[in-house]
C-alpha cells in the first residue's frame, strides 16, 4: 500500500481533515435548526406568504435531506470521498449565498431544496474522510468528535438563530455558512486524492427511485397532520412513497451497479441498527421538539430562552459521543445503546412526572435534560458503530447513508405523533405535553431492548475491516425535524 501521510498519528495533517469532517457534519446539522427560528421574520420580506408556505422554506431541506442520504452514500463509495465532499460543500456554499439573497419565496424554496441536497452528499463524505485519512488507533476519537460535532451543532442552531435573527435578520443564518464553506473548501486540498472502486455510477434509475421513495413518505408523514391523515394527498405521498421503494429495491436486486446496496441487510447486525435508529430517531426527534414547544407555551419563555435551556443537555450529548467514540473499540455497543437508552426513558419519566405549569428551570429542567442528553449522546454513537461493525470498509458511507435515512423516517414518525398527540390549538396545559414524553419513552425503550440484540453472535470481521469499524460510527444526535419552524 502506498504511504498515505494523513493516517499517521501525530502528522499535522490530522487536525485538518477533522476540521473538514466536524465542519462537514456541523454544518449540515446547523442548517436544519438554525433557520427554524427565522420563519416570522420572513414574513416582512415576503408578506404575501401565509405562515404554511414559509414553513416549506424548513420542511423542504428536511424532505431532500434525507431522501438523498442513502443514495449519497452509495456515490461516496464509488466516485470518492473527496469529490463528493468538494460537489456537496460547493452546492452547499452556493446554496446558502442564493438563500440569503433570493429576492422571492419561489427563489428560496429552489435554493433551500438544493441546500439540503448538498448537505446529504457532505455527511457520507465526511465521514469517509475520517475513515481513509485518519490512523486506524484514533479512528475511535475522531469518529467521536465527528459524531460530537453534530450534537453541538443542534445545541447551537437555536441560540444561535435567535441571536442572528434579532440583531441582523433572517438572511444572516444563510450568510454565515458562506465563508465559513469556503475555508472547508480550501482546506480539502490537504487530503490526499480520492480513492475509486473501480465501478461505474450508481444504477440512475434507482437512484431516483430511492430519492422519490423516501422523500414521499417523510413528506407524507410531516404533513399528515396539517393536511389530515385522510386527504388524498397525504395517502397519495405514502402509497406512492412505498410504491417507488419497493420498486427501487426490486431494481437494487436486479442491477449490477445498485443505487442501494440491499446486501448489507444480509447481516442481521447492520438490518438491526436500522430498526434500533429508526425508533431512536422517532424518539429524539418528538422529545427535541416538544421540549421547545413546552417552553415557549407553557412556561411563556422567549424562542432564545428556549433554545439557551435546552442547550446544556445537547452540549453533554456531544461530550459524551466523544467520550463514548473513543472507548466504544473496547467493549460492546450493546450495553452502550441500552444503558443509554434507559437512561432517555428514565429523563422522561422524571420529566412527564413533574410537568407543570409553574417553571422549574435549575430544580427539574436542567437536571432532565441532561440526563437525557448523556443517553442521546450514547444511544447515537453506539448503534452507529454496531452498524460499521458488520460492514466492509468499502461499504462504510453508503451504510451511514442509509442508517441515517432510517433514522430521518423515524423523525419524521416522531414528528407526527407530536402533532397528533398535541391539541390543535396551543394548549397552556402541561398534560398533553406529558403524553408526548410518555411516546418517546415508549419508542426509546423499544430501541433500548432491540440493541440489546447487538451483543448476539455475529460473523468475525477480518482484522483490517474490524479494526476500521470497531472506530466507525455515523452518529447524528442531532437535530430537530423540519416542522420545528411551527414553533
Amino acid at each position: 500500500m502506498g504511504r498515505n501521510p494523513d493516517s499517521v498519528a501525530g502528522q499535522p495533517n490530522y487536525p485538518v481533515v477533522m476540521t473538514l469532517a466536524a465542519g462537514a457534519i456541523f454544518l449540515s446539522i446547523l442548517d436544519a435548526t438554525v433557520a427554524n427560528l427565522a420563519v416570522t421574520d420572513m414574513h416582512d420580506s415576503f408578506p404575501g406568504a401565509s405562515v404554511t408556505d414559509l414553513t416549506w422554506v424548513i420542511s423542504l431541506y428536511a424532505i431532500v435531506f434525507a431522501s438523498f442520504l442513502a443514495p449519497a452514500g452509495r456515490l461516496a463509495d464509488v466516485v470518492g470521498r473527496r469529490r463528493l465532499y468538494v460537489v456537496g460543500m460547493g452546492l452547499f456554499t452556493v446554496t446558502s449565498l442564493l438563500c440569503a439573497v433570493a429576492p422571492n419565496l419561489p427563489t428560496l424554496l429552489v435554493a433551500r431544496a438544493l441546500q439540503g441536497l448538498g448537505a446529504a452528499a457532505m455527511i457520507p463524505a465526511s465521514l469517509a474522510v475520517v475513515l481513509a485519512d485518519v490512523a486506524p488507533q484514533r479512528r475511535g476519537a475522531a469518529i467521536g468528535l465527528w459524531s460530537a460535532a453534530a450534537s453541538a451543532a443542534a445545541a447551537a442552531g437555536p441560540s444561535l438563530g435567535g441571536i442572528l435573527i434579532d440583531a441582523v435578520g433572517w438572511r444572516s443564518v444563510f450568510f454565515i455558512n458562506v465563508p465559513l464553506g469556503i475555508a472547508l473548501l480550501v482546506g480539502i486540498r490537504a487530503v490526499r486524492g480520492s480513492t475509486r472502486t473501480g465501478q461505474g455510477l450508481p444504477d440512475v434509475l434507482g437512484t431516483v427511485l430511492l430519492a422519490a421513495g423516501t422523500g414521499l413518505v417523510v413528506l407524507g408523514i410531516t404533513q399528515g397532520q396539517e393536511w389530515t391523515w385522510d386527504d388524498v394527498r397525504v395517502l397519495g405521498c405514502l402509497v406512492g412513497g412505498l410504491v417507488l421503494l419497493a420498486l427501487a429495491l426490486v431494481r437494487a436486486q436486479r442491477h449490477p451497479r445498485p443505487a442501494l446496496q440491499t446486501r448489507l441487510w444480509r447481516s442481521r447486525v447492520f438490518a438491526l441498527a436500522n430498526i434500533v435508529s429508526f425508533f431512536f430517531g422517532a424518539a429524539l426527534y418528538a422529545w427535541l421538539l416538544v421540549g421547545a414547544l413546552f417552553l415557549v407555551d407553557v412556561w411563556q419563555y422567549s424562542r432564545i430562552s428556549a433554545g439557551l435551556s435546552m442547550s446544556p443537555g445537547a452540549l453533554l450529548s456531544a461530550v459524551v459521543a466523544a467520550l463514548v467514540g473513543r472507548s466504544l473499540s473496547r467493549r460492546s455497543p450493546h450495553l452502550v445503546v441500552f444503558c443509554g437508552a434507559m437512561t432517555l426513558v428514565a429523563a422522561g419519566l422524571w420529566l412527564s412526572l413533574t410537568l407543570s405549569s409553574q417553571a422549574a428551570l435549575w430544580s427539574m429542567w436542567i437536571p432532565v435534560g441532561l440526563l437525557a442528553g448523556a443517553g442521546i449522546g450514547a444511544v447515537s454513537t453506539g448503534v452507529s458503530s454496531a452498524a460499521a461493525l458488520s460492514v466492509e470498509p468499502a461499504d462504510f458511507a453508503g451504510a451511514t447513508g442509509l442508517n441515517m435515512a432510517v433514522r430521518q423516517i423515524g423523525g419524521a414518525l416522531g414528528i407526527a405523533a407530536l402533532a397528533a398527540i398535541l391539541p390543535a390549538q396551543t394548549s397552556s396545559e402541561p398534560a398533553p405535553y406529558s403524553h408526548v414524553v410518555f411516546f418517546s419513552c415508549a419508542t426509546a425503550a423499544v430501541a433500548g431492548l432491540l440493541g440489546l440484540g447487538f451483543s448476539q453472535r455475529r460473523s468475525r470481521p477480518k482484522p483490517e475491516t474490524g479494526q476500521a469499524a470497531a472506530a466507525a460510527t455515523a452518529a447524528v444526535a442531532e437535530n430537530v425535524s423540519g416542522k420545528g419552524a411551527e414553533l
